[in-house]
């Protein structure tokens, strides 16, 4: 006689209390909290539908419609379509949407196109590169030879005869462009004429600025970089993941191969909906007046912190993300950010350029508009947000006045709800 299925099996979440106070913790935290963590946004309730759907129970391996499981016929139209949005909307041809996150997809990337021990010349984690880009803690690290640019002393952008010295002399076999802590525009056509003068592919990891890409906001990445990677959660505002997007078709099979078998294994189906979601919703309309609103925000955050004796990081941002130089304060990045936290504003402590600072107790923050503005924040409450950092700074073990900012921060959350 067959078993009844057990109780949890057809039961939601109360079937694991432990789970579930833990579960509507972070759903209080992220309705009475602002975010401005530049890795985080918000996401609409069709990606969350999509990614905690029956999606989950499916495994697939392999390309769309050449998968080596059986029963794929939904999958395949779900990456099908989540290809076909991702080329319309970043204008290439060709898509992979596999990646489980961006350094997977910079990985897949460096397996697929390099050898192992070739040289990658990128940007110094320490001037707001990425780990994924060669940080010597990471496999990419340990598997090939990396040298690495950084910014200049005085303006703290990217000097493109520093890079041009640099590819010189290392000979790099690809140049990787993007960080994630860089705040200006990047010249994608002076990298790419550096790396046809050394021989290099030039990849352009695009995950803090892709929705502003989309838009027409920030300078394209195409047609100067032979390969393009982004995540899909930060200014996309959708799934987490990440992708990989180019137009040369004779790198197709060694990207592909590179993502799979290369650096993973089965599709994480649920997460390659929730990337074609918000694809879909980065195509309407509405997405460029909201990276707009990022863009006036940000720059209204980075205008208004210097007034209460703050600097920003290269004198402002061309992107939904700034860093802030604590120096001023004598405040380290650690202190500052567990303050913040204490009055419901989530930041990172992160290091500045030429910082004398370790990173666990770093000399600056990282700020980011990217969600706030997706509850529906404008420059007045950016505005507000920065006088109550300028105020919590000032001293950090005041629980007065963090009590008092807490008690504000709240009112403006429940005035913008999500969820």
């Amino acid at each position: 006689m067959p078993l009844p299925p057990p109780a949890y099996f057809t039961a939601g979440l109360d079937a694991d209390p432990e789970l579930a106070a833990a579960i509507d913790g972070e759903l209080s935290r992220q309705r009475d909290g602002i975010e401005l963590i530049a890795s985080e946004n918000i996401v609409s309730r069709c990606v969350l539908a999509a990614q905690g759907s029956v999606l989950t129970n499916k495994t697939v391996e392999g390309a769309a419609f050449a998968r080596y499981y059986g029963g794929a016929e939904y999958a395949d139209a779900i990456e099908a379509l989540a290809i076909a949005r991702a080329t319309r909307l970043f204008g290439c041809r060709f898509a992979n949407v596999q990646p489980h996150s961006g350094s997977n997809a910079n990985a897949g990337v460096f397996l697929g196109l390099l050898k192992l021990g070739d040289a990658i010349l990128s940007m110094n984690v320490a001037a707001g590169g990425h780990i994924s880009h060669g940080h010597p803690a990471t496999l990419t690290g340990r598997d090939y030879a990396i040298a690495h640019y950084g910014v200049n002393r005085a303006s703290e952008m990217i000097d493109l005869d520093e890079v041009r010295d640099l590819a010189r002399a290392a000979r790099p076999k690809m140049i990787v462009a993007g960080g994630s802590a860089y705040p200006r525009a990047i010249d994608f056509a002076g990298l790419r004429a550096i790396a046809d003068e050394t021989g290099a592919l030039l990849l352009v990891d695009m995950a803090h600025f892709a929705g502003l890409v989309a838009c027409g906001l920030y300078p394209h990445p195409f047609p100067h970089a032979h390969v393009v990677t982004t995540t899909t959660y930060k200014s996309l505002r959708g799934a987490r993941g990440g992708m990989v997007l180019w137009n040369d078709e004779s790198l197709s099979k060694r990207i592909n191969a590179g993502i799979f078998p290369g650096v993973q294994g089965s599709v994480m189906l649920h997460a390659v909906a929730g990337k074609a979601a918000c694809l879909h919703e980065a195509l309407q309309p509405d997405f460029r007046a909201y990276n707009e609103a990022v863009l006036a925000n940000a720059r209204a955050l980075a205008a208004t912190l210097p007034a209460q004796g703050l600097r920003i990081v290269t004198g402002g941002t061309d992107l939904g993300l700034m860093l802030v130089d604590l120096t001023p304060t004598g405040v380290t990045g650690d202190i500052a950010a567990k303050a913040l936290e204490k009055a419901g504003l989530a930041v990172n402590k992160n290091m500045i350029p030429f910082d004398p600072r370790p990173p666990e107790a770093p000399s600056g923050l990282r700020l980011s508009s990217n969600a706030g503005t997706t509850r529906g924040f404008g420059v007045s409450e950016f505005e507000r947000i920065a006088d109550w950092i300028a105020r919590i700074l000032r001293d950090p073990s005041d629980m007065q006045a963090i009590n008092t900012a807490r008690e504000e921060v709240l009112a403006l959350c429940r005035a913008f709800p999500i969820y």
